[in-house]
């Protein structure tokens, strides 16, 4: 009997929460300033600016890291009137792809000469000593089971020109 009157007490004053109030007066007030605004005033949307990518620039220059190299002008190495390029001569194929591009992958020999194999150039060619490779001017002086020596014709920047040798090693299998 306790608890259906317990149950009876809670019910009325559940029911008696919910009687009409007349106290809306902050809501009411929310409602007559949202009213008031006037309409249509959207605000714009904030002005897109596009993304500037950033290039790094100085990626051939010397590293803030190493020291810098002090080039001795006087003791360079000045080029000569006697050694230049044959520009009457017809230039071979492998003239026309820079020396870094190819690399000695064999040798073939027979009774008149010895042949160096180099690989490169979109393909493996056959070479021998006097031939011409690369963009520099570069002839061929020997060839041996190791490599194949090249001696290169290059600009001094002062109006002559200089021998630089260069070597193509043999690539082992890889």
């Amino acid at each position: 009997m306790k608890s259906s009157r317990l149950v009876l007490l809670l019910m009325f004053v559940g029911v008696a929460g919910c009687g009409p109030t007349s106290d809306f007066s902050d809501l009411q007030a929310h409602m007559d300033e949202v009213r008031a605004r006037p309409k249509g005033a959207i605000e714009p949307l904030p002005k897109f600016q596009p993304y500037e990518s950033f290039t790094y620039s100085a990626a051939a220059l010397r590293s803030p890291f190493q020291p810098p190299i002090k080039i001795d002008m006087a003791n360079r190495q000045k080029g000569s009137q006697d050694v230049k390029p044959d520009d009457a001569r017809v230039k071979q194929f492998l003239e026309g792809f820079n020396i870094e591009v190819f690399e000695m992958v064999g040798t073939l020999a027979n009774e008149e000469a010895v042949y160096a194999l180099v690989s490169g150039a979109g393909g493996v060619h056959r070479v021998k000593v006097g031939d011409y490779l690369g963009r520099n001017h570069g002839r061929i002086l020997a060839i041996d089971e190791s490599k194949v020596d090249v001696v290169e014709i290059v600009p001094d920047g002062e109006g002559g020109w200089l021998e630089r040798p260069r070597s193509l090693s043999l690539k082992e299998r890889s």
